[in-house]
């Protein structure tokens, strides 16, 4: 059995609608990757959170060294993800993050019992050596699990790995979109280690389950955030382009999300009719997370009544 160079189904040419699907065995890649690769042609594959569960239960059973990858507008996820194996949590898209943060002050408050923790982005080569050498370090064979939410930058972390550590010239199929890898796929980076891509868990809270390419492509920072700044002196509501508003009063806060968004500002309510509202407290000092969005520091205490698109889950944290 051959298995997909891009997402690790096996290849198989029976079921054009099943995972796999290529029209030539000899094929690298099956038909689904290789309309991601060729043409950004994307068909949507479901793999439910039991299908997750059960692909950790293998990787516990090995005792393999695990790569738990998040990125910075997404930290809080990791609490989501139980796992028993020794495990680095990689935090991909270090070039994304404002000026302003502290890489150390932010690893001081993830709590976990993680083996090391680290700041890395493939796209500038960041921490990428140092990131090798502690999995050099703490790694129970060759076989590394690389783990996490979709659109965690895993398989664009391992395509790196591989241009940099390894010989091999195909790459991985790399897309905005959720489940673009939908098996394990074992990648040989060199004849010490093979890092195991696994499928991304789909956060069932998050925005990315509910837009599509263009608007994901709108929504998911490319670059270092500029973060926005609105001193709220009088009743306004700050609506967060189409997905999300805050209607609030006498308050300091600070966006950070993509500098794509179409920001706006009305000295009135506003009311959308494809919003759910929720009336919340705010605490000084804390965050208002918007699952898949970004968040929202708040300065000063207050009541807040917020919008968001129906399925998008939200949480306060206290500010990094």
């Amino acid at each position: 059995m051959t298995k997909c160079l891009g997402c690790g189904a096996i290849l198989q040419d029976k079921d054009s609608f099943k995972e796999g699907y290529t029209r030539d065995l000899d094929n690298k890649f099956c038909e689904r990757c290789f309309q991601i690769k060729h043409y950004n042609k994307y068909s949507f594959v479901n793999l439910d959170s039991k299908k997750y569960l059960a692909n950790i239960e293998k990787i516990e059973k090995t005792g393999d060294l695990v790569l738990l990858v998040t990125d910075f507008l997404n930290l809080d996820n990791i609490k989501k993800i139980k796992v028993k194996n020794p495990t680095i949590l990689v935090i991909t898209k270090r070039d994304i993050m404002p000026k302003g943060m502290y890489e150390e002050k932010i690893l001081a408050n993830i709590k976990g019992s993680f083996v090391y923790k680290i700041f890395v982005s493939a796209k500038n080569n960041y921490n990428l050596d140092l990131l090798l050498r502690k999995i050099e370090e703490f790694k129970k064979s060759k076989n590394v699990y690389v783990i996490g939410f979709t659109n965690a930058g895993k398989s664009t972390l391992i395509n790196k790995f591989l241009k940099n550590y390894g010989g091999m010239e195909e790459e991985l199929t790399t897309s905005i979109l959720p489940s673009t890898t939908i098996d394990f796929n074992y990648i040989n980076i060199n004849n010490d280690l093979v890092l195991v891509d696994t499928p991304g868990l789909i956060d069932e809270g998050s925005i990315y389950n509910l837009v599509g390419g263009e608007e994901l492509r709108k929504i998911i920072p490319r670059k270092e955030i500029r973060p926005i700044i609105y001193q709220v002196k009088s009743l306004q509501t700050i609506v967060l382009d189409k997905y999300a508003s805050l209607f609030l009063d006498d308050n300091n806060i600070t966006i950070y999300m993509s500098n794509d968004l179409v920001i706006s500002r009305f000295y009135k309510e506003k009311v959308i009719d494809d919003f759910n509202f929720y009336d919340i407290n705010v605490l000084a000092n804390h965050d208002l997370v918007i699952e898949g969005l970004g968040f929202i520091k708040f300065k000063k205490g207050g009541k807040v009544k917020l919008g968001l698109l129906k399925g998008v889950s939200y949480f306060m944290r206290k500010s990094y």
